[in-house]
């Protein structure tokens, strides 16, 4: 039986992976071996497989193609959209935050009916302050946040433009730290 090396988890003899944390697996042994095993190199290969991500991220949010795409699909595609920026927040923060951001779906077909609105605004508040969050912690220099949701996706609907302006931006905010997840997981 093999021992993951990062958490201690016990694994079968023939993964190469950890199936908790996903560290790849050095050789057999013991858990005290596991443990005890700090050579140089080990190290080296574990920190720098630890960096890069699972999956690579979608990066090419826009909001033209959010607006075609969702005349032509009636609605559908903007739902999948929302879904997908919610799914890929949670999978870019929830590791450094400890936040889960609700998913689109569940807000807007269940919360929201029975909020009569209101859990929409939380959750387009709260995703928007936990989007400009990541964006500092990993330094990316793009202004966005929870004052981006407010001014211009509902202050902004008194000209009309200010929904679409919110959407680029978030697209934009999407993109960017989509990219640097690709990049340093």
């Amino acid at each position: 039986m093999k021992f993951c090396q990062q958490c201690g988890e016990a694994l079968n003899d023939n993964v190469d992976f950890c199936t908790k944390c996903g560290q790849p697996v050095q050789g057999n042994g013991t858990a005290e071996q596991a443990t005890n095993d700090s050579s140089a190199t080990t190290n080296v290969y574990i920190n720098q497989t630890a960096a890069q991500p699972l999956a690579q991220l979608k990066t090419d949010r826009s909001l033209l193609k959010f607006i075609l795409l969702s005349l032509v699909t009636f609605g559908i595609y903007s739902i999948v959209w929302y879904s997908s920026v919610s799914t890929d927040i949670n999978l870019i923060a929830s590791r450094y935050d400890g936040k889960k951001t609700m998913h689109f779906c569940l807000m807007s077909f269940v919360v929201a009916p029975i909020t009569f609105g209101i859990g929409a605004f939380v959750w387009g508040h709260n995703i928007s302050a936990r989007i400009g969050s990541e964006l500092s912690r990993r330094g990316i220099n793009y202004s966005f946040g929870a004052s981006t949701y407010w001014l211009w996706n509902i202050l902004g609907l008194l000209i009309g433009v200010g929904p679409f302006i919110y959407l680029y931006k978030l697209a934009k905010a999407m993109n960017l730290l989509c990219e640097d997840f690709n990049k340093v997981g």
